[in-house]
């Protein structure tokens, strides 16, 4: 990838806390808000906080789908959870750290080496983990569903 890419994303304000972020190239919209733990934050909808969270998530299954097929690594199925650790520092907030928990489930222990490698090269190459502050608390889970 040789050239820049740019990716335009829209916020209008509703009202309250509260906007509609859209893209002239996607389809959906998002509801977007202040989180409950602020002032006037309203529950049960995407906050800020959890786009960030989610983009670092998200950043790490396509890279890893990527660099599973380039390895030609065979793999059952991949899921994560992401977590991210909102706190004051130096009188700011930010998110301070993310921590990734991938499981991946191969079908052969004679993969498990390689699927490790290719998580880790994964969570290496993720262009969202390299564009944070945050640090990045990477912690894989590779299961052998070996039943055929």
């Amino acid at each position: 990838m040789d050239t820049a890419h740019f990716y335009e994303v829209r916020l209008n304000w509703e009202n309250g806390r509260k906007g509609l972020m859209t893209s002239p190239v996607l389809d959906t919209a998002i509801e977007v808000a202040t989180p409950p733990e602020f002032p006037n934050g309203i529950p049960g909808i995407w906050s800020p906080e959890h786009l960030l969270v989610a983009a670092v998530d998200s950043c790490l299954m396509t890279t890893f789908l990527a660099v599973a097929e380039n390895s030609k690594l065979e793999f059952e199925s991949f899921e994560s959870r992401a977590l991210g650790k909102l706190e004051k520092v130096d009188g700011k907030y930010l998110i301070s750290e993310v921590l990734l928990t991938p499981r991946l489930t191969i079908r052969t222990e004679g993969d498990r080496e390689k699927a490790l490698k290719v998580l880790e090269k994964s969570e290496a190459a993720c262009l969202i983990s390299n564009s944070v502050r945050a640090r990045i608390d990477f912690r894989p889970e590779i299961i052998v569903n070996s039943v055929q």
